[in-house]
């Protein structure tokens, strides 16, 4: 996640097939029998029952929205739906590029079930993750009150800024350097649209596997670079070479991966599926209840259905790739040479194509 540079905006991979929604839990909590309706809805009618791009720019969104807050400043309310209430304001931002594309869906869709934009960013990311395979179950946290406020520019990272700068911005927001990559499991669903304006790197993603919630984003932004991807304009601001015909890789990505505040971080979310998983939920939790009273708001997580298993429950080196690519960081534990690595020539990897909603015409995106 961090940026409109940063999650490069982030547009998520689409399933070749529609797998069908398994059955929802049912409320148990008699209050939180409303957000039941409201939990089917996203599935139907904004995620179309996919781990798709809808999902990944809902999980964008939700980061770009919380940030707007500091502990020791003013600036924005935090998890309070402000980048929908105030877009005229936020969506002008440089870092918020793309995001109007989810807002044109959110606000009508809020709007229409009578609840707070802050409730639709954060309900709605953990209903959508709970359709990616290895994804963790999500918090659905409800009640928030709309926002009162704009945040201000600079609240979120770009990666062209250098690292320092970007520690400083999440610790002002009560974040880690480790909290951080913990959110960046979010990069591995995500491909890129507005660092390289290229029409045919529309949609590149940022690893092998853009359609799960896995660790490869982490093992392959570790892998030694060779080239910009073919069809594109790099290097642009940002931007880094990959390892990968088709692959993008963000300039922040690489300095986080070998950098020594993060890079043993980063080398533990490669070899750890389930680690990985979990250290997105805290951090996410954490990023869900910023500028918020947490015995305020009525907890339905009872609502947010098991994700899918992972599809792969340790990373692989891709076909063109191998150990020897690594590009050391961590300086306490070396990357080991157990994992497996398919055979063959590396084939270029496909851009992700948008989702499109013909089932959902009120909830088109504005032109």
């Amino acid at each position: 996640m961090i940026a409109a540079p940063l999650v490069a905006l982030v547009l998520a991979g689409i399933a070749a097939a529609s797998p069908a929604v398994p059955p929802q839990p049912k409320a148990k909590n008699p209050q939180c029998n409303f957000w039941a309706n409201v939990r089917d809805r996203f599935i139907n009618e904004i995620f179309l029952g996919v781990c798709a791009q809808d999902v990944h720019s809902m999980v964008r969104i939700s980061f770009h929205d919380a940030i707007g807050f500091s502990l020791h400043s003013e600036k924005g309310g935090g998890a309070d739906g402000s980048m929908i209430k105030f877009q005229d304001v936020e969506l002008k931002f440089p870092a918020n590029e793309g995001v109007d594309f989810i807002v044109s869906f959110l606000q009508p869709f809020a709007d229409d079930l009578g609840i707070s934009y802050g409730d639709a960013i954060m309900f709605g990311t953990a209903v959508g993750m709970s359709l990616c395979p290895g994804a963790p179950r999500l918090p659905g946290f409800v009640g928030r009150s709309d926002a009162t406020r704009a945040a201000p520019d600079k609240t979120v990272p770009e990666p062209q800024d250098n690292l320092t700068t970007i520690f400083a911005r999440m610790a002002d927001a009560g974040f880690t350097p480790t909290e951080l990559v913990h959110l960046l499991a979010s990069h591995s669903m995500a491909s890129q649209a507005g660092v390289d304006p290229s029409p045919d790197l529309l949609g590149a993603p940022f690893d092998s596997t853009p359609f799960d919630f896995d660790s490869q984003v982490f093992l392959e932004v570790m892998l030694r670079a060779t080239s910009f991807p073919a069809g594109g304009s790099g290097p642009n601001l940002g931007e880094d070479m990959s390892p990968l015909p088709g692959e993008f890789r963000l300039l922040s990505d690489r300095l986080f991966a070998r950098d020594s505040r993060t890079s043993c971080a980063w080398q533990e979310n490669a070899l750890n599926q389930t680690a990985m998983a979990s250290n997105f939920a805290a951090a996410f939790k954490k990023l869900s209840l910023l500028g918020q009273n947490q015995a305020s708001l009525l907890d339905c997580s009872e609502l947010i259905g098991t994700p899918p298993p992972a599809k792969n429950k340790q990373a692989f080196f891709p076909a063109g790739t191998n150990h020897d690519m690594i590009e050391q960081g961590c300086a306490t534990q070396l990357f080991p040479t157990t994992l497996s690595t398919v055979a063959g020539r590396a084939t270029p990897i496909p851009v992700v194509q948008l989702q499109d909603c013909p089932t959902c015409p009120t909830f088109k995106r504005r032109a």
